[in-house]
């Protein structure tokens, strides 16, 4: 059984970590840039729906696929649901979890104010419930969505015997978050990550059923790390140093 290691203040102060802080801004930042930039381009082009559903998921798959590249100092989580995963599964320390997360809203709140100011003040879409879709429904979807993106994380970029090599894992990652757009973005918007939804409606200022993005992939995140990390990993080591306290 994976133990959750609390960490320690300390942490803040090392370089390692404030490195990994820098570059998760960074890649998180180019990430939602990207992602939102692309469902504002698609309102903008007054795009029919199943063709701007088609681009902001292309969008994402790419972007996600190259960020969690580019940010492999840090990890490149860019979602404080794959924080939670990797903090399940015994994998990050709580303490840096909450730095994780932190940062990343910071950096989805900074690219779209930004982004707010490059297009003339136009507004930022938030992710919503489709008509007719309830709030469970809404949260049972984003549960799924994001249990199948951290399900691909441990397989293909956390699990040492994985099959993917080290260049595949975040490609077949930013895969699944394509497909699940596809899948689910006419339902619940298919968020799968707090922060992404969160920046658009901080800068828009507009929270209408955002706690469905919250409530839904931390499920969905923690739950899949956990099963995965205790039920399908073998580890000769723990993922964690020793000397932390743990519960």
């Amino acid at each position: 059984m994976a133990k959750i290691a609390l960490g320690s203040s300390r942490e803040a102060a090392q370089l390692d970590c404030i490195k990994a802080l820098v570059i998760e801004f960074i890649a998180t930042f180019l990430f939602v840039f990207a992602g939102v930039g692309s469902a504002m381009a698609a309102d903008r082009l007054q795009a029919p729906a199943l063709v701007g559903l088609f681009a902001v998921a292309v969008a994402h798959a790419l972007v996600v696929g190259v960020m969690i590249s580019a940010g492999h100092i840090s990890g490149g989580h860019l979602n404080p649901a794959v924080t939670m995963g990797l903090l399940c599964g015994g994998n990050i320390t709580v303490f840096r979890s909450i730095l994780y997360i932190i940062d990343q809203l910071l950096a989805s709140s900074a690219a779209c104010f930004l982004l707010q100011y490059l297009t003339g003040g136009l507004a930022t879409p938030i992710h919503t419930l489709g008509i007719g879709v309830s709030y469970m429904q809404g949260i049972v979807w984003e549960i799924v969505l994001t249990f199948s993106l951290l399900f691909t994380v441990y397989a293909t970029i956390v699990d040492p015997k994985k099959w993917a090599q080290a260049a595949q894992g975040p490609i077949l990652t930013g895969f699944v978050v394509g497909a699940n757009i596809l899948a689910g973005g006419a339902f619940s918007g298919a968020s799968m990550n707090p922060a992404r939804s969160f920046g658009p409606a901080l800068a828009s200022w507009d929270w209408t059923d955002h706690w469905v993005y919250w409530v839904g992939p931390l499920i969905g995140g923690g739950l899949a790390g956990f099963i995965y990390e205790n039920f399908f990993i073998v580890r000769t080591h723990v993922a964690l140093p020793t000397n932390e306290d743990a519960f």
